[in-house]
């Protein structure tokens, strides 16, 4: 489990916002959403009533004040488009942060003193809640803005929500082997810390579901185009219910079921809406690089067994395993194609014209392919 210390940077916030807070009366509101069984990681969701919000925002250029507009701090590339989306043309006046803009991993981030002084400023934040979010309660603790928003993803979805699973051949952590083996050893009775799937954008049902929540977070910050939002939200959905169907039409005429990964597997969401199985060298949050033998050889195997014609990958340069999977199989001809978690989404790509909705069309060819 990652563990570091935020005490500068919450400091820095402290002497930078000390004088920023307000206080006010906090109404808790609900949806369907908050009607779902608690969640895994944390209590469930309040969203905080609070007035328009009238800060401004400071060019990064010449220091100017640029609006008074929101201010909402994302922490992933996915929140961060679902949240302009619901804005619509009310984007150009809010100010807007992804946090993990150059690239950084979810699993590996750490928040810097700006990014904790944006956090406890904002009008609106949204984070996905799992075990790399654990800086997440100290940094709120020193926010200064009283009225904020917060949406937690794992939260919103409450007991939709998947523990993280190892499957046949799938190479497991080496802190969770050292684990298991003193587990073993230990006589005493004690309860295993379950762990949850974090990647839980990477299904478009979900994404209706923080859709509307996103909506409701906007209404109540901002009562007066409160109809905007959810018209803008309503409209959004149906694409994305759109895009569900065309990948449920894929899988069900497609003669092969299963997909293969020579990576990480962040896509459980994703195979388990549609049906299918699959194989991978490690679990979605593994920080593991290097797959043994036994892993390479029972991947291999599958291969040849259910006559895949291509191994998955996740974004990034390093095909290696893939690579050592294919030399080992019987034809060594399979391709090696890859489908985006958006987990490392950058804001040039985002200046470039990636989406949301873009990347998971990307996706589902991919996936065809694959199923072929």
């Amino acid at each position: 489990m990652k563990k570091f210390s935020i005490a500068a940077a919450a400091m820095a916030a402290v002497l930078c916002f000390c004088a920023c807070g307000k206080s006010s009366d906090e109404t808790v509101i609900t949806s369907a959403t908050d009607n779902v069984a608690e969640s895994p990681e944390s209590e469930n969701v309040e969203i905080t009533d609070e007035e328009t919000a009238t800060s401004s925002e400071v060019d990064e250029d010449d220091g100017a004040a640029k609006n008074d507009g929101m201010k909402i701090v994302c922490t992933i590339f996915p929140e961060y488009d679902w949240v302009k989306e619901v804005l619509g043309e009310k984007a150009e006046d809010a100010d807007i942060t992804m946090l993990l803009d150059n690239g950084v991993d979810l699993h590996s981030y750490q928040p810097t003193a700006e990014d904790i002084m944006k956090i406890s400023e904002c009008d609106l934040f949204v984070y996905v809640g799992g075990e790399s979010d654990e800086w997440v309660d100290d940094a709120l603790a020193e926010r200064t803005n009283d009225d904020m928003v917060v949406i937690n993803l794992m939260d919103a979805l409450g007991d939709t929500v998947k523990e993280e699973e190892v499957v046949e051949g799938m190479q497991a952590e080496e802190e969770e082997s050292e684990d298991a083996d003193e587990n073993a050893a230990d006589s005493s009775e004690t309860e295993e810390e379950v762990e949850y799937d974090e990647h839980v954008w990477l299904s478009l049902k979900n994404a209706q579901v923080i859709t509307e929540k996103i909506a409701d977070a906007l209404a109540t910050i901002d009562p007066e185009n409160a109809d905007t939002y959810k018209a803008n939200a309503d409209d959004y959905m149906g694409k994305l219910a759109s895009l569900d169907s065309a990948y449920e039409s894929a899988v069900s005429g497609a003669s092969v079921k299963t997909v293969l990964f020579g990576d990480r597997f962040p896509f459980r969401y994703m195979t388990d809406d549609y049906g299918l199985d699959y194989y991978a060298a490690f679990v979605g949050c593994s920080a593991e690089t290097e797959a043994s033998f036994e892993t390479i050889a029972f991947l291999s195997g599958k291969v040849d067994e259910l006559g895949l014609k291509s191994v998955l990958t996740i974004e990034g340069q390093n095909h290696k395993i893939a690579e050592t999977i294919i030399s080992n199989t019987k034809d060594k001809n399979q391709q090696i194609l890859t489908m985006d978690s958006m987990q490392s989404t950058t804001s040039e790509d985002v200046e470039g014209g990636v989406s949301y909705l873009g990347t998971m069309e990307q996706n589902l060819e991919v996936l065809k392919e694959a199923l072929e």
